[in-house]
């Protein structure tokens, strides 16, 4: 743990002043804009050169899925080799990709050469905000600012996402359609050279020693692949409404008015993100998940029927808003449910999940856009969600943390917490202080504890 609680609860203020932290936080913000900007432009870009939302689809569809297939590959390396190592030669592979889908683009290619480009395009996208996540979880440790830390990130993203889709959606259709893509190089090749100069802050790496057991991955965690299937549906979302969005503005004659449609769908989810950092939960993060999950899937159940401008705009902020709690928990999970080893792998599995989610998404909508009305797309965010909460209810067991230990009572009087409680949260906001301070078991840290004497270990399950 990088720095000591002088609060009693942690909030946004105490995270911030964690040492070293601007020194990441700052390049890594400058270099995961692109991943915001790079299916919304390749979308613009190709559907202005073949007037078809499926061929553009299908292109921005390849992209995700490589993304989705190499960025765990990519987490592992970085967990192994260390993030620089990684960061360099994948962001000129990138750049160099996105010139090449550029110019055939352009040139009019077929849809094989345009397909042939994106998948190291994708293959190669810097996976920054699993590395500050990575950063983050390094630094803090077990403390309880994790969860804030998974709330901060959120932000960041959404934030990203209100910025990137604006950005390249006024490139694209007020300067030239390939700027947009054009900006997302730049900015690839800027931010991600510049995040990965910031050497110490970076995880130590974790290569193999003599007489190391077997390496643990991510993906041989239960409750890492329950957690692929949620973001899988989030993804769905993201595609969804990104393509169904284009595509309902082009049919009302309103092109311009599409990145600020999704700008209010990711700027309720970045509000909601704020709003989870700074509540002290009184509910255990797998209840959190699935009710926030929950919500998720009941508030795009609308979307598809919705035909006027203002009243897409609100269900659409009510979307965003409730897609934050369910990222948000599911990235803190991952902290209690992988050993530190895999941990950039495990976020990266994640990453990789909304992408896949995403460009699945994107491929459906399409071509549900040109063979029936531009709404019609709207139903792909519904039908992804709600086939993941059904895996989530049925799974759920799988999210219970690694560490199943908690200190209960003092000296020879011990207790077992009821199985009915271990939802419930295992914390007060004035108990944090002490928790970070004696090791908080909840968060897998006891240490320190035996020193101090303090009570017996009882084996009980905590979510």
């Amino acid at each position: 743990m990088a720095s000591a609680v002088k609060d009693s609860r942690p909030g946004y203020g105490q995270l911030l002043r964690t040492p070293g932290a601007w020194t990441f936080l700052l390049p890594g913000f400058l270099a995961r804009q692109p991943f915001a900007m790079l299916t919304i432009g390749i979308v613009l870009l190709v559907e202005s050169t073949t007037g078809s939302y499926g061929i553009a689809g299908t292109v921005s569809a390849a992209t995700g899925v490589s993304m989705a297939l190499f960025a765990p590959q990519s987490g592992k390396l970085a967990d192994r080799f260390g993030q620089r190592a990684v960061l360099l030669p994948g962001v000129l592979v990138h750049v160099a990709g996105v010139a090449a889908l550029i110019t055939l683009a352009l040139a009019h290619a077929p849809l094989w050469a345009l397909i042939a480009v994106a998948v190291p395009t994708g293959a190669s996208t810097p996976q920054v905000g699993p590395m500050v996540r990575a950063r983050w979880a390094s630094r803090l440790g077990g403390s309880p600012l994790m969860p804030t830390a998974a709330a901060f990130e959120s932000v960041t993203d959404e934030f990203t996402f209100v910025v990137g889709p604006v950005l390249a959606t006024a490139l694209c259709t007020g300067i030239h359609p390939a700027a947009g893509l054009i900006a997302e190089a730049v900015l690839s090749l800027a931010g991600g050279l510049l995040f990965a100069s910031q050497r110490r802050s970076q995880p130590p790496a974790h290569r193999a020693q003599p007489g190391d057991g077997p390496r643990v991955s991510a993906l041989s965690v239960p409750g890492v692949r329950v957690l692929i299937v949620a973001f899988l549906g989030i993804g769905a979302v993201f595609g969804g409404m990104q393509v169904s969005l284009t595509a309902f503005t082009q049919d009302i004659g309103q092109p311009g008015i599409n990145g600020v449609l999704y700008g209010v769908f990711a700027a309720g989810n970045m509000l909601a993100g704020v709003a989870c950092g700074a509540i002290a939960w009184k509910v255990g993060p797998r209840r959190r998940l699935l009710v926030a999950y929950g919500l998720l899937a009941l508030a795009t159940t609308p979307l598809w029927a919705v035909t006027a401008v203002p009243l897409l705009g609100a269900v659409g902020l009510v979307v965003g808003l409730c897609i934050a709690p369910a990222l948000i928990t599911g990235y803190t999970l991952v902290e209690s449910l992988v050993p530190a080893t895999a941990r950039t792998e495990a976020f990266t599995w994640l990453t990789g999940a909304v992408a896949l989610g995403q460009a699945a998404a994107a491929t459906a909508a399409g071509q549900l856009a040109d063979r029936f009305v531009p709404s019609t797309g709207f139903l792909v965010p519904l039908a992804g969600t709600a086939l993941a909460l059904t895996v989530l209810l049925a799974l759920r067991a799988h999210l219970l943390p690694r560490s199943t230990t908690r200190i209960v009572g003092t000296g020879s009087a011990q207790a077992t917490e009821p199985a009915e409680d271990r939802d419930k949260a295992v914390t007060e906001p004035a108990d944090l202080a002490a928790d970070l301070r004696a090791g908080s078991p909840e968060r897998g840290g006891y240490e320190g504890l035996s020193e101090r004497g303090v009570g017996h270990r009882t084996p009980v399950t905590v979510d």
